[in-house]
């Protein structure tokens, strides 16, 4: 797992806060079951009165752990959401149609596909003019054959562009897909009477916002992909219209209640995931396909569902 360049210390307090009292649930059950199985076997004495009702909780909770890590392992991560966004502009002639945009990001794939051979049915049922993914394509070189597959039958859909993530140094990633990267340069898309133009950069290019916009028409609606929501700022002072950002992954693991326990953003839980509006500019941080992990860290999903997010813009009323 990346670390982002400032990790805020909440999310870090968080985050021990959560493991501590899942370590420490989990080693007092571990105790409760020794001293059972001790009584049981050994002593054949019973259990004492006292600290019963501690035991049975500290078991339900035990209990209650493992059935939501077996959810998050083996439910969660397949189980597709579609978000949809409802926008309005006036750069939109009024006798156009709205215009559909599909985002999607952090695909994140392995050896063993997961939503890779659903995701392309799925947006070709929302019916895309532009398709925008925002980067993190794989956990590792075996899963670039699986995200390959999966981005070239996007590509078939609508015009697909491309940001490359904090995972994405892999040279080659869209060899062969059809996907188009976006780095810094501007280009316009015709969609029914409407023009828009999209530009976009990789993770950690804050220092080139600026001059990526300078090409930006005033008259087109505007759109770009950046990996993380870090820079969201710097596109708004800028009058950008929509700014599409992934990273957060929702949290990937959420609480009931508070949300994500930690989001390896510098903005910390200020923009974790969903739509937001910042002035003239709107902002959609995607949770995201995929999950980070590995050998020390499980990939699991709980409270933050893999999401395609359907945004329409229409011409302003």
């Amino acid at each position: 797992m990346l670390l982002p360049r400032h990790l805020p210390l909440r999310d870090l307090f968080v985050l021990l806060a959560v493991l501590a009292v899942a370590v420490t649930t989990f080693l007092a059950a571990a105790r409760v079951a020794i001293g059972w199985l001790h009584r049981r076997f050994v002593t054949h004495s019973p259990a004492p009165r006292r600290f019963r009702w501690w035991r049975r909780t500290v078991v339900v909770l035990a209990v209650g752990g493992l059935v939501c890590m077996a959810y998050a392992r083996f439910v969660e991560p397949y189980w597709l959401a579609v978000r949809r966004v409802t926008l309005a502009s006036a750069k939109i002639p009024p006798s156009c149609r709205p215009i559909r945009i599909v985002h999607i990001s952090d695909l994140h794939s392995d050896a063993n596909p997961r939503l890779e051979e659903k995701l392309p049915e799925v947006v070709a049922s929302l019916n895309p003019d532009v398709i925008a993914f925002t980067g993190d394509a794989c956990n590792g070189p075996e899963g670039l054959p699986n995200f390959r597959r999966c981005m070239a039958r996007l590509a078939l859909i609508a015009p697909t562009y491309e940001v490359r993530g904090n995972w994405d140094g892999t040279s080659g990633l869209y060899t062969g897909t059809g996907v188009k990267e976006l780095d810094g340069v501007g280009v316009c898309v015709e969609v029914a009477s409407a023009r828009l133009w999209l530009s976009g950069l990789p993770a950690y290019a804050d220092d080139r916002i600026a001059s990526a916009l300078e090409s930006k028409p005033a008259d087109a609606y505007s759109v770009f992909l950046y990996h993380s929501p870090d820079g969201i700022f710097e596109f708004t002072k800028r009058g950008v219209d929509l700014v599409l950002s992934g990273h957060t992954h929702g949290g990937q693991v959420a609480l009931p209640f508070y949300g994500a326990v930690i989001t390896l953003s510098s903005f910390g839980k200020r923009f974790e995931g969903g739509f937001y509006q910042l002035g003239d500019t709107a902002f959609n941080v995607s949770r995201g396909i995929g999950m980070e992990g590995g050998r020390f860290v499980p990939r699991l999903r709980f409270l933050a569902r893999p999401e395609i997010t359907l945004i329409e813009v229409a011409p302003a009323k």
